[in-house]
């Protein structure tokens, strides 16, 4: 009842292509069983004909082998088709084949008589040599393309994953891109899989023509003598012409198919390939003349066509000259301006311009890293460091500046280096091809090579091959290109300087960016309660100590609250700490409500205190004290990271500032935090006492 209802819904609901698949299967299936009159064979086999011609047009105009892929159900179809065509007209011709060449319809009698002259000896060879092309050249090579490229398709899907993982993770993608990527990939390896195994309905279909052709032979001979009583020759030439005819409309189509299943597999770019066709093997001129002169020497030899020789000789030679004069007048003619030559000053005025600039952010490379970086060749480093520039902009808050690009052969074919402002602030190497095994602490083995660190965090590694990569993952290493070693440095080195990075212009730009949606709060704040400048310091003693300053608004109305009573960036920084404390916490702790952290002994903080009220900056702490606040906190923050918590020191206001900048150098992994920071819905609870017993 169910199925009743799809197909009702199917006919008459509007839905008429879902219904085009099965009533095609159970046409062919019935064309099998149910006995045809020569017209519908005729209408039939015309349609055949038509079918693999329209495969065949499609599959030269599809782009890439994904955008016909439904190609492998159509090569099953087209070939169930076939056969089931061959039965139907096998059953007509041994039926009435004793009745003449039309018996079977108008199209087997065409291919029989006028295709091969009614020479069924003639029709014989060219039906074998048929098939013979069809089975032993296209349909193999087709078949053996298909199967190499599944396997490799295979082959490659673990690392093509991990590539759309990288782009991912830098932010060159998004998660509907990556998806995406991911489904086509996996598309890819089913298409040619399916191809692999849909070129052999091809190569049955080959070894079931021969067979259908002697079986139709034979059954023919002894119906027609033994049931029509006719004479041995007439049964021979009359049901041999009607086979051959069938065997030849079935074996044609059958042909085109197969080519155009070639086509599918070997295509190579995303291009018609008419156009790759025409352009690369008729676009030099060079090759035209020259293959024009070959050809005329040979019309000139006597006793060869030298008519037809010397015609293609002239048409080549033509076309290669018509091909060279195009190529010469694209280039632009040089004036007489141009080809004198330039006599050199003997000695030029100093100029501004000779005044180069310094890139805020550059990056030179040895020349082995140059196609990395590489505009040219589509160097996969540059599409990481937009991305990574975007991801700093998205969770950072600002947008930092480009960075500059060049190549050094001061360095080492596989060096790179990275500057701030013209000073190196970083540099490792890199090898193209190669994999960085880095080792995050937990591996189940060595792997071979010379010992390496990684450049961003130091970690132990070592450089692979490709063909190790499997293994590496699977003791445990973290496997990475070289285009992501050096985005990853880049990476770390830019958050480490966001402050830096942050310079007038960027803190304007940052500014008009929020103008555009409260030109009312930035209007009333700068310039006419705080200066440009003293903004661009709150905003980079932010930075200096990790914290984000995306929430634009929330600092620009805490500025403009406090600054007609304060003026000083480290008070205004503090006060806009406090108002961003539900950030800093969920940054440093989480999804999580309660806050571990390390505190002060109250001793030490009365000490630090009084030393703050002596110096101002701490200059009046004590050598001893400050020693031994320096190696106690130094192991509080390790006995923190070893029980998996982030190392906080809490510690009152007036404190934060003095202690967070005389350990940072010390303990750079070190976050302090003030009390006036932690939200009231957090729970506080301490770990550890610092100049005390925990």
């Amino acid at each position: 009842m169910n199925a009743v209802l799809a197909l009702r819904n199917a006919l008459f609901g509007g839905n008429l292509r879902q219904m085009v698949a099965p009533l095609l299967i159970i046409m062919i299936l019935s064309m099998m069983v149910l006995p045809l009159p020569p017209f519908i064979l005729d209408v039939f086999f015309t349609f055949n004909i038509a079918l693999s011609i329209m495969v065949l047009l499609v599959a030269m105009y599809t782009m890439k082998p994904l955008d016909f892929s439904v190609f492998p159900t159509v090569l099953l179809v087209t070939t169930l088709l076939r056969l089931s065509l061959n039965i139907a007209s096998t059953r007509v011709i041994l039926l009435y084949g004793h009745t003449g060449g039309d018996a079977a319809g108008k199209v087997i009698d065409a291919f029989g008589h006028f295709l091969v002259g009614g020479n069924y000896a003639v029709g014989l060879v060219v039906f074998t040599i048929l098939v013979v092309i069809n089975f032993v050249v296209v349909t193999k090579g087709a078949g053996r393309i298909a199967e190499v490229s599944a396997r490799f398709t295979l082959d490659a899907m673990p690392g093509k994953q991990m590539a759309i993982d990288a782009d991912l993770n830098a932010g060159l993608i998004g998660e509907d891109e990556a998806r995406k990527r991911r489904t086509t990939i996996s598309q890819e390896a089913d298409f040619f899989g399916s191809m692999d195994g849909a070129s052999k309905f091809v190569r049955g279909d080959a070894i079931a023509g021969i067979l259908i052709l002697f079986i139709n032979v034979i059954g023919g001979l002894i119906v027609g003598v033994v049931q029509h009583d006719m004479d041995l020759a007439a049964a021979a030439k009359n049901y041999t012409l009607l086979t051959i005819g069938d065997g030849l409309v079935a074996q044609i189509p059958a042909l085109v198919i197969s080519i155009a299943a070639g086509l599918v597999v070997s295509r190579v770019g995303e291009e018609d390939i008419g156009d790759q066709f025409v352009g690369q093997v008729f676009a030099k001129p060079q090759t035209l003349m020259l293959t024009a002169g070959i050809i005329g020497i040979m019309g000139l030899i006597p006793g060869m066509p030298n008519m037809v020789f010397l015609m293609l000789a002239s048409a080549f030679g033509g076309l290669g000259w018509r091909l060279q004069k195009r190529a010469q007048e694209a280039v632009p003619e040089k004036t007489e301006e141009a080809q004198e030559p330039v006599v050199p000053q003997e000695s030029q005025e100093a100029s501004w311009s000779d005044v180069q600039p310094v890139d805020v952010l550059g990056l030179e490379v040895g020349y082995r890293l140059i196609p990395m970086v590489d505009r040219g060749q589509d160097g996969e480093l540059l599409k990481r460091i937009r991305g990574l520039r975007k991801k700093f902009a998205q969770e950072v808050g600002f947008l930092t500046a480009s960075v500059h690009i060049r190549d050094n052969l001061e360095l080492r074919p596989n060096a790179y280096r990275v500057t701030l402002k013209g000073v190196d602030v970083g540099a490792g190497e890199a090898y193209p091809g190669q994999f960085l095994a880095i080792n995050p602490g937990r591996v189940a083995g060595v792997l071979p090579g010379p010992p390496t660190k990684d450049p961003a965090f130091g970690l132990p590694a070592v450089w692979i091959d490709g063909g190790m990569r499997d293994q590496a993952h699977a003791l445990g290493y973290t496997v990475v290109d070289g285009s992501t070693v050096v985005a990853t440095h880049l990476n770390h080195i830019i958050l480490s300087h966001a402050s830096e990075l942050l310079g007038r212009q960027e803190t304007q730009a940052l500014l008009d960016h929020l103008a555009k949606e409260n030109p009312k709060l930035v209007e009333d704040l700068v310039p006419k309660t705080l200066p440009l400048s003293t903004l661009q310091k709150v905003l980079q003693l932010l930075l200096e100590e990790g914290v984000a300053i995306r929430d634009t608004r929330t600092i620009i109305e805490t500025l403009a609250e406090n600054a007609p009573r304060v003026q000083d960036a480290l008070e205004l920084t503090s006060r806009v700490r406090q108002a961003l404390g539900r950030s800093i916490m969920q940054q440093l702790f989480p999804g999580s409500a309660e806050v571990q952290v390390m505190a002060l002994d109250p001793m030490l903080e009365r000490m630090l205190a009084q030393a703050v009220q002596t110096g101002g900056d701490g200059a009046g702490m004590e050598p001893g004290l400050a020693d031994t606040l320096l190696r106690e906190t130094g192991n509080a923050a390790n006995r923190q990271e070893e029980i998996g918590l982030p190392p906080v020191l809490l510690v009152p206001p007036h404190l934060r500032w003095l202690l967070s900048r005389f350990l940072r150098r010390a303990v750079p992994q070190l976050k302090v935090i003030a009390n006036n920071e932690v939200p009231d819905s957090r729970v506080i609870r301490v770990t550890s006492i610092i100049g005390g017993r925990a």
